[in-house]
This record gives structure tokens, C-alpha cells and sequence, in this order.
């Protein structure tokens, strides 16, 4: 299970480094995507491949399923880190996380979340847990 926040930056070559805790977890290769609230996502090939079948058991007829496959799907990339323990994240998703210079990778459960620096503080900032959301997450058993 993936948990904690670690702050560092990207390189001018778009290379950032995984954390030694999280890369330990994610294996010799893994994958980054994109993911919702324009973040992105590293994901252990296990964690991938399971997403991945339940991906292709969505209804080819429903829009929103096949354009949440496309999402996940078509912004996917094998990464392998290097000796530093770094990863090369593409210009497409870089750009589609608004991620320039300070990132942070964040623990969620089954994946790594990474996010630009600014946006992570202001997604943290912006979200009230109050009473009535708070009870909603009892349908979920928590």
C-alpha cells in the first residue's frame, strides 16, 4: 500500500525521481497515466493489469465507459527508473498535470499520485470535510 507525501522537483529534461519507499513497491517497471483532478498516476504492472481487464469489461456502447478507457489507456507509459531513481514523464503528461518545477508524489492505497506542487496545496486547501460528506462515505462502509 502506497501512503505519505514527499516533496522534490523535476529536471529540465522532464525527469523526476520516485521516492525510494514507493519505488521499492512499484517494482523495476511500472506505469504512469493520467489520473483525475489532473494528476497523475503510477501504477504497479499487478495494480495496471487488474485496472486494465476491468477496463475492457466495460461496454464498448456506453460513451463515458469508453471514454474513461481512452483516459486511462491512451496517456499510459512504461516506465523503467535510472540508476538515480528517476523516471522520464512524458511533455503530454506533464502538461496535463500543469507540472513545471516542484512536485509532490503521494501515497493513494494501489498507486502513487503525482502532482504539481501548487495544485496539490490548493486541492488540500479547497476541500471542507464537513458533516453531510463525511456521512456520505458510510455507503461505503467507512
Amino acid at each position: 500500500m502506497f501512503i505519505g507525501e514527499y516533496n522534490h522537483n523535476i529536471d529540465a529534461k522532464g525527469r523526476a525521481i520516485v521516492p525510494a519507499k514507493f519505488r521499492d513497491e512499484l517494482g523495476d517497471k511500472f506505469i504512469v497515466t493520467q489520473e483525475l483532478d489532473n494528476c497523475l498516476a503510477l501504477y504497479t504492472m499487478e495494480s495496471w493489469n487488474e485496472l486494465v481487464a476491468k477496463l475492457n469489461k466495460l461496454p464498448a456502447t456506453n460513451r463515458k465507459a469508453t471514454a474513461y478507457k481512452r483516459f486511462k489507456l491512451a496517456s499510459a507509459f512504461e516506465c523503467e527508473p535510472d540508476g538515480n531513481g528517476r523516471i522520464m514523464i512524458p511533455q503530454k503528461l506533464r502538461d496535463y498535470a500543469g507540472i513545471t518545477k516542484e512536485i509532490v508524489s503521494a501515497g493513494n492505497g494501489d498507486k502513487v499520485e503525482i502532482w504539481d506542487k501548487a495544485r496539490w496545496e490548493e486541492y488540500n486547501s479547497s476541500y471542507d470535510f464537513d458533516d453531510e460528506s463525511l456521512d456520505s462515505l458510510s455507503e461505503f462502509g467507512i
